[in-house]
């Protein structure tokens, strides 16, 4: 079975330590991810047993290579004992190994991604979103933007499983129409990817399943915000972010007055 360890003795991660944060979150996600698609290829188990060894392993992964390239930085992983001391740190990776782990045990399905965020001086300073199943990753170690939006209604991202109540209301206040799909990286991501123009989010989260997207959405010029439109914060004692927007900046305002329409 592949392991962290032994996938870490194959690979070259010399110049991990030579490259510029940006780089390094790509270069970190997707090792991850590529760690993520040998392990579910190889697999021949049960599917919880496929998703609890992917959030393990790509957790181990990410906690070593960060270790390696940047060992006077704190981590915030979704999968490892949170040290609060990172909130007195200036540099601080919050990464979530898995996104999707649902997603990622129901083979081929392949809407989960690995999550990369640099988080530095009270601000998000970089990011990677890898989406390892569709050989794409998005981060800010490149030009990002989002081009002009085609003809038709509004777009929101849903859950492909457990579309919410709120957001189905909100869609019918737009006239909006719902597109399912997985986990929050992916729906964070069809937003740079213009495949829709909105992803609402209100069920709870954490920072961790969103700082990666977030990164991502602000290099491309997008509006990110909680659901009341004030501002994302991380690297908080308590790393509850429980609710987000992100959109074309031109639907920010119908989409945040819709929302207050709701409370």
């Amino acid at each position: 079975m592949t392991s962290a360890t032994a996938y870490i003795d194959r690979i070259d991660t010399s110049g991990y330590a030579d490259l510029d944060d940006h780089a390094l979150a790509r270069a970190l996600a997707d090792a991850a991810g590529r760690l993520l698609v040998e392990l579910r290829e190889g697999w021949d188990g049960e599917a919880g047993d496929l998703r609890k060894a992917g959030d393990a392993q790509s957790h181990e992964l990410l906690v070593r290579l960060l270790a390696q390239a940047r060992p006077d930085d704190a981590v915030l992983s979704e999968e490892g004992a949170d040290d609060t001391a990172r909130t007195r740190a200036r540099r601080v990776w919050i990464v979530d190994p898995l996104d999707g782990t649902r997603e990622f045990g129901e083979v081929p399905r392949d809407d989960w991604a690995v999550h990369v965020a640099l988080w530095e001086d009270g601000e998000l300073a970089g990011g990677a979103v890898a989406r390892p199943a569709r050989r794409s990753t998005l981060a800010t170690d490149e030009t990002l933007s989002v081009g002009e939006r085609a003809k038709g209604p509004l777009r929101l991202a849903v859950s492909r499983s457990r579309p919410p109540e709120f957001v189905t209301r909100l869609a019918e206040i737009l006239d909006a129409e719902l597109v399912p799909m997985g986990s929050a990286g992916i729906k964070a991501t069809a937003v740079v990817d213009d495949i829709v123009d909105a992803y609402v989010h209100a069920g709870g989260q954490f920072e961790w399943d969103s700082a990666a997207p977030v990164a991502v959405a602000r290099a491309a010029g997008l509006h990110t915000s909680r659901i009341d439109g004030s501002p994302l914060v991380y690297n908080r004692e308590d790393p509850t972010l429980p609710d987000l927007v992100i959109c074309r900046p031109e639907f920010s305002g119908r989409i945040l007055d819709a929302i207050s329409s709701l409370s």
